[in-house]
């Protein structure tokens, strides 16, 4: 038997952009609309995605966003081509539902998919149809915009607040000349004014919807200010649309907020980097013009604008917005480096690796934007509860305006005025808007915070883990196991001979224990290898000169043959190592004992899950006295070793359906547990590409208490959304109460509705500050 420290020194291991397009393929669960019948459906498919870098303007109108979304894309293997636009005027089902009757009836249009909150609209059609598609558009009344074409110049926030608030003057002005009893004339050329100056874009917006037989918001506050201007009611007609239009300009400005949220992400990044494409003259370019192989020099203080492997200087770096810990990395030569990151006193000079578009931080927040499209049952909910509510309330004001004056005797001008009140509450503005500036802000607040999540889904159900699996090697433990000693047994065989075999197999393979062996020593070049092969859960084998050699489980590297483990491999089994044996055809050549290092966070992370009534259990392929080690010292009852990928899988379907279930590992050797879990978290996936793709859940760094705290932000975001949906659809209820009984004004119903939109999008951006809730 040998130390290892005696035999040798063991080391240790070492878009959303600028005026691009990206095609990439994920394999999420997504919700769309299909142009040939009006259902959704919810599971994986591959989609090829286009996009581009949002444009910076703002629009009037409540629930606005300003990106810039890119032209169309033919989608991979496919006759089939996808369409991604931003048509500023699309807040509302209604007017969903209107480009969704008008799309239905091109041929064309294979599938529909609608983000009202950012106001994207997704067309699948076959190839060549993208003219037809975009005049359907134009002629309802829409004008959809892409990348390649110039963004309309918008009218600024202050320019449309100066304008509204004349409208406020002049409509208060009617008001008080109306009380003080001033010629009627007065009070009707204020009260015009007032709705002129406010108002028409609400009637330009209205007419579109109506002449498309659709009922927005719009439509309808048109139709009760003209309502009120034909009962004389003409202070009330231009208060009304006067505060409308303040309104919602207010509640445009905070869903501003929540829209930008995951896009302030890129801001990160600065606009120039000092860069060299020979590594000896240095110009400051812009850093979307950076290409893969040039360097890039950092000063002390500087945020880094590309991802890249650093080839001079050392620093300490703050990883915050990748991870969410500002606790500063150490970087030297060798070290990977990201976008957005934050540079420490020393200079360093580095390779970039990715475009500005495919960095790790361009990926993060392509990611959370695509994750809007896969929304929490209480979103879908939501969407078809709206789609049947303002045409209900509309027959109800009809059937008011007529049922009252015939029923109980109420004046028709008293019966009409009671429906137009109504009608000014019948679009589900507020109640549409309720659930995705919620779901955005607390996605958007997760990914701050260093938890990538896939999914309104994902977020809204983790409040409910029951069960979670956590894999040993890297996710309890740090992931780098040291050869701690190790010995030959075969008499005919040295020490440094086994070492040299186990080093020329370990090297070729990825897995920690592989690797801890493959440090122990410089390959000799003495031991030549064919046909080397890695089999998941066993270890690795080759064709050596003498025969098939094994590294890896000893019951596998044993097959048929027998073997008593001696004393000294005993010893170091009852201390918790992790065994690695060597064999050939005839039996065992060596034993090899690792010893990993429990994570600093784990045994905390652990008590915080455990409080919160998650039963934890260690799904590890390593022997069972070594799982038990690593658990006793986490604080975990429940263990299993000795697994194959098979063997988790088989127990993640046990626990399936006694409760939310979640599996944590890195990701890849995990990938079928993962992926049969309710919620599959990959964990330290920094620099991983498979991780950010592939998990429902990401942990950009290796803190295990980020699931603690992702249960924490579900129960925060399914507060919110129920105190947003009962406040939507309260604040509606007792208006419709008033509004039959006649104790409601339309001024009154303004704050109602638009109030309200404004209520669940003030409470919905609680969630952006509550990055540990």
């Amino acid at each position: 038997m040998t130390s290892a420290n005696n035999t040798s020194k063991l080391g240790v291991g070492q878009c959303t952009t600028s005026a691009c397009q990206t095609e990439h393929v994920h394999d999420h669960s997504h919700d769309h609309d299909h142009a040939a019948g009006d259902h959704s459906h919810e599971h994986s498919h591959d989609h090829d995605h286009s996009h581009a870098e949002q444009a910076s303007h703002s629009h009037e109108g409540a629930c606005c966003s300003a990106p810039a979304f890119g032209p169309s894309v033919t989608l991979a293997a496919s006759t089939s081509t996808r369409l991604v636009v931003h048509i500023a005027d699309m807040d509302c089902p209604a007017e969903e539902n209107m480009i969704r009757s008008g799309l239905k009836k091109l041929d064309q249009v294979q599938n529909l998919g609608f983000d009202l909150m950012q106001r994207v609209l997704t067309v699948d059609h076959v190839d060549g149809a993208r003219d037809k598609v975009l005049g359907a558009l134009r002629g309802l009344g829409f004008e959809p915009r892409m990348a390649d074409e110039e963004p309309v110049k918008q009218v600024s926030p202050k320019q449309g607040l100066i304008r509204i608030a004349g409208a406020v003057v002049l409509a208060l002005a009617a008001e008080i000349s109306h009380w003080l009893a001033a010629p009627e004339w007065l009070v009707i050329v204020l009260a015009l004014a007032a709705i002129l100056s406010g108002g028409v874009q609400v009637y330009k917006k209205g007419w579109i919807a109506l002449r498309n037989g659709q009922l927005n918001i719009n439509a309808l506050m048109s139709i009760a200010v003209t309502g009120a201007v034909l009962l004389a009611q003409w202070p009330e007609a231009a208060m009304v649309m006067s505060l409308f239009s303040l309104a919602e300009w207010i509640e445009a400005r905070s869903l501003d907020r929540a829209r930008n949220a995951v896009d302030s992400l890129l801001k990160l990044v600065p606009d120039e980097v000092l860069v060299s494409a020979d590594g000896k003259d240095w110009q400051r370019v812009p850093a979307n013009q950076v290409q893969a192989g040039w360097q890039v020099r950092v000063a002390p203080g500087e945020r880094f604008g590309l991802d890249g492997k650093v080839l001079q200087g050392l620093s300490t770096v703050n990883q915050a917005p990748i991870t969410g810990e500002s606790a500063p990395v150490d970087k030297a030569p060798g070290d990977e480096v990201f976008a957005g990151t934050i540079n420490g006193m020393g200079e360093l000079v580095y390779q970039v690796q990715a475009a500005h578009d495919e960095t790790l931080l361009a990926r993060i927040t392509r990611s959370v934007q695509e994750a809007q499209a896969n929304k929490a049952p209480i979103q879908r909910f939501v969407d078809q509860f709206s789609r049947i509510y303002t045409p209900l309330v509309v027959v109800a004001a009809a059937l008011m305006a007529v049922a009252l004056p015939l029923i109980w005797g109420v004046s028709w001008s008293e019966s009409v005025y009671r429906a137009l009140v109504l009608l000014v509450i019948a679009c589900p503005c507020a109640l549409v808007i309720s659930t995705p500036v919620a779901v955005v802000s607390a996605l958007a607040s997760a990914a701050r915070a260093g938890i990538l999540i896939k999914g309104g889904v994902y977020l809204e159900r983790a409040r409910q883990l029951r069960y979670l699996a956590v894999d040993k090697t890297g996710t309890l433990t740090l992931g780098e196991p040291s050869l701690s000693e190790y010995g030959s047994l075969r008499p005919s065989l040295s020490d440094s001979e086994v070492l040299d075999m186990a080093v020329a197999l370990a090297e070729r393979s990825d897995h920690p224990a592989s690797q801890a062996i493959a440090r122990g020593r410089v390959a000799s070049g003495l031991v030549r290898l064919d046909q080397f092969e890695a089999l998941a859960g066993n270890g690795v084998q080759a064709q050596g000169t003498t025969g098939q050699l094994r590294l890896g489980k000893r019951s596998w590297v044993l097959g048929q043959n027998k073997a008593e483990s001696s004393q000294v491999e005993q010893q170091a089994v009852e201390s918790g190592a992790t065994m690695v044996y060597l064999g050939d055809e005839h039996g065992l050549l060596a034993w090899f004992a690792m010893m990993d290092t429990l994570r600093p966070t784990t045994s905390q992370a652990i008590r915080d899950l455990q409080a919160q009534g998650v039963q934890v259990e260690v799904l590890s392929g390593d022997h069972e006295q070594a799982v038990r080690h690593v658990a006793q010292q986490a604080g975990i009852k429940d263990f299993r070793g000795g697994l194959l990928p098979q063997d988790k899988l088989d127990r993640i379907e046990e626990k399936l359906g006694n409760g939310l279930v979640a599996m944590v590992g890195d990701g890849i050797n995990d990938a079928p547990a993962l992926a049969r879990a309710d919620v599959g978290i990959a964990m330290g996936a920094l620099g991983s590409d498979i991780a950010i793709e592939t998990a429902d859940v990401a942990l950009m760094d290796d803190d295990l208490g980020k699931i603690a705290l992702l249960m924490r932000q579900s129960r925060a975001l399914h507060a919110v959304l129920w105190q947003n949906i009962s406040l939507a659809l309260g604040i509606k209820a007792v208006f419709l109460v008033m509004a039959l009984t006649g104790q409601a004004t339309m001024w009154m119903a303004v704050f109602a509705d638009v109030g309200a939109s404004l209520l669940v999008v003030l409470n919905s951006l609680r969630l952006l500050r509550a990055r540990n809730p």
